[in-house]
């Protein structure tokens, strides 16, 4: 199926891309455990030290009673995280591409920035996992822990280099390492089943329980591990074909399936052995990983219990920078076409969280860093929203995902997911903003104004994801519907412009095709033809001159390839290409090709579109002299 399927989009992890050929197993067994491993990496971000603070905060205030909200998180991600895979197998692209394609470059960049947030609250709480086990294991400060969590940055490298396979190997390593040290402990703690099975029981107690819930929520189904799943998928070389696209599907459902279990069984143990040794004796304040760490010991009457639970963080910090290191390479690449020194990329990412940290605890000391932990984790969940919307849509698109569109009722899970996710956000940030509002001090107000606008702007960005492909699908209906009602009106004889120059703008989809024929119509053979395209990449849109990324050789290339299908059937044609803003860069090529016409391919937006993204044909006409054809 995905060889019918045109891929225009640039590789994702292009490093280690189709690195591991599955038509080269020659028994089932082989093959089934040569698709296996992405979940794993992806599980490692349902086990980080922003879940420990989390589960260790929920078991020690209530118990046992929040384990069913564990159990509809896992739900939650093993669905989400099929829909991942389903999407790159069958569509060729990752979560950031596809939505690269869908909307329009404001919605992106909101979207990639919700992204980036989203990746460096998780790296925020990997910094501060490694660098609260560096101080449980050697005394270490935990301010000169976060600093020392800089060097860990070119572990990746080093594994990288090793291959895909050995990288999850190790992967899988740390999380058997994680897995052990817990069960271990709750050996140690003797926990109440009874308990446990009433645990499964949905209830909230209060508002507390809510945060920490939300808090759950985030840590386990993160936002970025969307994108960081539907990426890593393709580091498998699938067979084309039908019946191999299922199988790939079916295949990848177990292992997120498998992994995903792993991973609620790891954080249930930790919730439990809060629950068994910090609720148990009425210790109902343990939020803070350190605390946890210095009880154990008395409580177990076990000192072999600590030594497990600090090694186990450091495993856990360690597994999961690296699939957050990953994730940030796929999104910058996805959202801004820029692809940076992996090295660079992992420094920045790492920067972004190492500072906040560093702040917090010098500013705070080091009893502030429970609290930032847990916060890490509630940034996540409000960003859950803006990857989980877009994934239902591209994955019900039967346009695009063809035979392969999900079912009805699997729509139906998700959208309740997605409301489930968006109402709990709804809830915290109401509850939240009463607090800080009641308590405010008046000549703050602007304060509550720009709050409430980030809010209200956020909202906007929500409900347009979310109706855009409604709204779409309504305007066309409406459309054809109104084209039907035409009448054709006699042409009479039709004769050639008489055009010797002839500009045309591409970006390299279905339109190009288009443009370009009804180009040629108007001028012949006799005309002169200048393909004009505009960089759009960060660095172009930020210097507005010519810029050396690889977005710009790829787009080199597609430009020479027409050229040279041109020049074969016989057309005199040349390229120009621009950088930066797209309406003023046509039209000041457009000026320099001494062109007499400019062929534009339509962009397609209507209505609320046309409001957020603006009306590209119409801003070009308003700077060019010549005739303008636009086609659709």
């Amino acid at each position: 199926m995905s060889d019918t399927i045109p891929h225009k989009a640039g590789k994702s992890l292009a490093d280690v891309h189709e690195s591991i050929d599955i038509s080269t197993k020659k028994s089932a067994w082989k093959k089934v455990l040569a698709y296996f491993g992405p979940a794993y990496l992806v599980s490692v971000g349902y086990m980080d030290p922003g879940n420990w603070a989390t589960d260790i905060a929920g078991g020690s205030k209530f118990g046992y009673t929040l384990i069913w909200v564990l159990l509809m998180s896992n739900l939650m991600a093993f669905i989400l995280q099929s829909l991942s895979a389903r999407l790159v197998l069958v569509r060729v692209r990752d979560l950031a591409q596809a939505s690269k394609e869908a909307y329009p470059p404001l919605i992106n960049f909101f979207l990639y920035i919700l992204a980036e947030i989203a990746i460096a609250a998780c790296d925020l709480a990997e910094v501060l996992g490694m660098a609260i086990g560096l101080k449980l294991l050697f005394g270490l400060p935990l301010i000169y822990g976060v600093l020392i969590t800089i060097l860990d940055t070119f572990l990746l490298l080093f594994l990288q280099k090793l291959g895909m396979r050995k990288m999850e190997i190790f992967i899988i390593s740390l999380i058997t390492v994680i897995g052990l040290a817990f069960f271990t402990e709750l050996w140690f703690a003797g926990p109440d089943f009874k308990g446990i099975v009433n645990g499964l029981v949905p209830t909230i107690p209060n508002s507390d329980a809510l945060y920490i819930t939300i808090g759950i929520i985030g840590a386990t189904v993160m936002p970025h591990n969307l994108y960081l799943h539907s990426a890593l998928v393709q580091t498998r070389k699938v067979e084309t074909g039908h019946n191999n696209m299922r199988q790939a599907i079916k295949i990848n459902t177990w292992d997120s399936a498998i992994a995903l279990n792993l991973a609620f069984f790891v954080n249930m143990g930790i919730l439990v052995l809060a629950a068994a040794v910090f609720y148990k004796n009425a210790l109902y304040n343990v939020a803070d990983i350190t605390d946890a760490h210095k009880l154990l010991a008395p409580l177990l009457g076990n000192k072999i219990a600590p030594t497990l639970f600090a090694i186990a963080l450091i495993a856990s910090g360690q597994s999961s920078t690296i699939t957050g290191t990953l994730a940030g390479q796929i999104v910058m690449e996805g959202y801004l076409n820029l692809r940076l020194q992996l090295w660079l990329r992992r420094l920045i990412t790492r920067l972004l969280a190492v500072l906040p940290a560093f702040f917090v605890i010098w500013k705070y000391g080091e009893h502030s860093a429970g609290g930032l932990l847990v916060l890490s984790q509630v940034i996540l969940s409000l960003q859950l929203g803006f990857a989980v919307v877009p994934l239902i849509h591209f994955v019900s698109d039967r346009k695009k995902m063809h035979a392969f569109t999900i079912r009805n009722y699997t729509k139906v899970i998700g959208w309740l997911i997605a409301i489930v996710i968006i109402a709990f956000n709804i809830k915290l940030i109401s509850d939240t903003y009463q607090d800080w509002f009641s308590g405010m001090d008046p000549s703050l107000w602007w304060l509550k104004i720009l709050l409430l606008a980030v809010s209200g702007f956020a909202a906007i960005m929500l409900g347009y994801i979310g109706f855009e492909p409604f709204i779409k699908n309504r305007v066309r209906y409406y459309g054809l519907k109104k084209a039907r009602q035409l009448q054709p009106i006699p042409l009479g004889n039709l004769s050639g412009s008489g055009y010797h120059t002839i500009a045309i703008t591409v970006d390299f989809s279905e339109m190009d095709n288009l443009a370009i024929r009804k180009a040629v119509a108007q001028g012949g053979k006799n005309a002169e033809y200048v393909l004009i395209h505009v960089v759009e990449t960060a660095n172009a849109l930020l210097s507005e001159e010519e810029v050396a990324d690889m977005q710009t050789g790829v787009n080199l290339a597609h430009l020479r390839q027409y050229i040279e299908s041109m020049e074969e059937q016989g057309y005199t044609a040349s390229y120009k290409i621009g950088y930066g803003r797209r309406t003023k860069a046509v039209a000041k090529l457009v000026e320099e090709s001494g062109a007499e016409l400019l062929v534009m391919g339509a962009h397609g937006h209507r209505g609320l579109k046309d409001v957020i993204f603006g009306e590209t044909i119409n801003s070009v006409r308003h700077r060019i002299s010549i005739p303008l054809l636009a086609v659709k």
